[in-house]
């Protein structure tokens, strides 16, 4: 018997590590300010299976990105899901957010977008609630850069909403 456990033992930690789900629903959203092209560059970092599972709950049907065949269909649900899911405001005014596309590693997916031109702003404000329709527990780091002044905030479902001055 203790020949068995000795075995089993190894084999189930092992396996405990294997594709499991992970335990915790993290991304992270950087909004950079980009003086020279008066735009705000947007990178959003995702776990890779939280983000298809996200697609298919809100898109119907299955979404897989290191599957090529996928990446049309990939490209419009982002766009759609980003357009609803994060919005940007500067000094008062509502910017307009274009989805310029995504990169895909093993285990996660980096969303890049880009606003519309805009003056240095004083002001931004916020919405992210990425992957809030899949997880109740999901959070969101946010880190606003503007004139190489970095702030971050951590938001927590249902929390979406982030204020900042500069």
């Amino acid at each position: 018997m203790k020949n068995l456990w000795l075995f089993l033992l190894p084999v189930f930690f092992l396996f405990s590590f294997s594709k499991a789900k992970h335990p915790y629903h993290v991304g992270s959203v950087e909004i950079n300010y980009n003086s020279k092209s008066k735009s705000f560059e947007v990178t959003g970092r995702f776990f890779l299976d939280d983000l298809e599972n996200g697609l298919s709950k809100k898109y119907g049907g299955a979404f897989h990105f290191n599957d090529e065949k996928y990446k049309a269909r990939l490209n419009e649900a982002l766009e759609k899901y980003c357009a609803e899911y994060f919005k940007l405001k500067a000094n008062g005014r509502f910017l307009k957010i274009n989805y310029v596309g995504y990169e895909e590693d093993s285990e996660s997916v980096n969303v890049f977008l880009e606003s519309e031109t805009v003056a240095a702003t004083k002001k931004l404000e916020a919405a992210v609630s990425f992957l809030y329709n899949l997880f109740d527990d999901q959070i969101n780091i946010v880190h606003m850069i503007v004139n190489g002044q970095r702030q971050s905030e951590k938001l927590t479902y249902p929390n979406r909403y982030l204020y900042r001055q500069f």
